[in-house]
């Protein structure tokens, strides 16, 4: 998450965090954790997850420098929602865990954390596309396997703790480079506190066939969740990861909040897909950002479902001539819910190209908001941007906003900026009333309809699987 401008708007509706059907990730078990740093956050729980990690002294003294980084920032209410001052630090629980080890087998997981991703269908998922998967299970990695095709062209596919033990010389150039630690308040709380995410690096002229997996699950009632992801492709080669996330329903606040860092060296390809389904008890505050070397490639696909408020805004630092970044985000935010999400891209060199694509829905009295910064200094000479941001709104209550923020300089660029704003006919839902269909069913093929030249662009099971949790959001929400 970084500051983005705006003029800032007091969020004033309800937040009863209620009305959606969660029933894909809406479980939880019991579980006996060997490592608790317990609630709240101090130098002490620091040193309580380095020591637990047996870290270098190097990386102590990065976390403890972060805390003070964290405790020094204020929230950035200024420009974000006031929602923020009610996440507290206190009552948050910052490291549990059953092992650090993750297993190579699903055999080998612990019974009751493997129950857990075998509802959620991970270790089929695997078995059918998947090049590699990464299950973490509140603050480590429980499982975590690559294919032997793949690791013998020598893709490394680990979970961060392992990586900064086991590949420090790769991990350690990169780390924290894309995002400074005091990039934002919660890159400050994620650096100090991070665990788990994954690490990948790809060498030269790689090119990963099947994409490679990670999912992160919370099980814990107030708990954070901080995982630290760092993706390199080497020159020439290219890689696609996706990650999907879930959470049960507490009564009380869950935070997450990662830090994804992308590295495109001259000629690579990354491919980052998120879909997420947060529980609406969920603060989800995550930063990610990509650095583009000369004519590589980073595009993310992002979309978000759920959470109680999501700030989120992928963005690339286009370092390189050629290089090109793309941003393709949906939104849905539902009762008690704000979507706070957009993109951001940073032109650094000449005949660099960008291209944003947002959707937003709203429904009930959900609020959505784009936020997007493009910046093209006055130096440079033949960058193009291309920016769209359509908003659906569903109910009368419903909410959007839009703050873009696009500063070209000089006369050697194209530029392009489209918006729209659009609400779903009552005309329209009678008219496929009159077709058979329900209100609720017309409503949902209208929602898709808008989304589907987007939807298309995701990998055929999780488009399948996000027109389905789409479906499940528009049950309820009609009248």
């Amino acid at each position: 998450m970084q500051s983005l401008p705006q003029t800032d708007t007091p969020d004033t509706l309800d937040n009863p965090a209620v009305g959606i059907d969660q029933s894909l990730g809406d479980f939880t078990y019991d579980v006996k954790y060997d490592y608790d740093a317990g609630s709240g956050l101090s130098e002490q729980t620091v040193r309580y997850i380095s020591s637990v990690k047996k870290e270098a002294s190097w990386l102590l003294d990065f976390r403890l420098h972060a805390l003070k980084t964290f405790l020094s920032k204020p929230l950035p209410t200024h420009w974000a929602t006031k929602d923020l001052e009610n996440i507290n630090f206190d009552k948050i629980r910052y490291y549990l865990a059953q092992g650090q080890k993750p297993k190579r087998t699903w055999d080998e997981v612990p019974a009751d954390i493997k129950k857990t991703f075998e509802r959620l269908g991970i270790p089929e998922q695997e078995r059918k596309f998947l090049a590699g998967v990464e299950a973490q299970f509140d603050s480590e990695a429980a499982y975590s396997n690559i294919k032997d095709i793949v690791a013998k062209q020598g893709v490394i596919f680990m979970n961060s703790t392992e990586a900064l033990r086991e590949h420090p010389e790769i991990f350690r150039k990169w780390f924290g480079k894309v995002i400074p630690t005091g990039d934002n308040k919660f890159s400050a709380l994620n650096s100090a506190v991070f665990s788990g995410g994954s690490f990948i690096y790809v060498p030269p002229g790689v090119k990963v066939a099947q994409p490679l997996q990670a999912y992160f699950r919370i099980n814990a009632e107030n708990f954070g969740q901080f995982e630290r992801t760092l993706i390199i492709c080497d020159e020439g080669s290219e890689v696609t990861y996706m990650e999907g996330c879930t959470a049960p329903k507490f009564s009380t606040s869950t935070l997450h909040s990662a830090v994804v860092e992308l590295v495109a060296l001259k000629g690579a390809k990354i491919q980052y897909i998120t879909v997420q389904n947060w529980a609406p008890n969920v603060y989800n505050l995550v930063t990610k950002r990509g650095l583009a070397l000369e004519e590589a490639e980073i595009k993310w696909i992002d979309c978000n479902i759920g959470s109680r408020l999501t700030m989120k805004y992928p963005g690339v630092v286009l370092k390189g001539r050629k290089a090109r970044g793309e941003v393709i985000s949906i939104a849905l935010a539902n009762d008690g819910q704000h979507q706070d999400t957009g993109a951001k891209m940073i032109h650094a060199a000449d005949e660099t190209t960008s291209t944003i694509v947002s959707k937003s829905i709203s429904v009930g009295q959900g609020r959505a908001t784009y936020r997007g910064q493009v910046h093209i200094p006055k130096h440079l000479k033949g960058c193009k941007n291309n920016t769209e941001c359509d908003a659906l709104l569903i109910n009368t209550n419903s909410r959007t906003d839009t703050y873009p923020a696009i500063s070209v300089r000089g006369d050697k660029h194209a530029t392009q900026h489209e918006a729209s704003v659009s609400k779903v006919s009552e005309d329209m839902i009678f008219y496929m009333q009159q077709r058979g269909l329900t209100e609720a069913q017309a409503m949902s093929l209208a929602v898709n309809g808008f989304i589907n030249d987007l939807a298309s662009q995701f990998p055929m099971e999780y488009s399948v699987e996000l027109k389905r949790l789409i479906e499940l959001e528009m049950e309820g929400s009609v009248g």
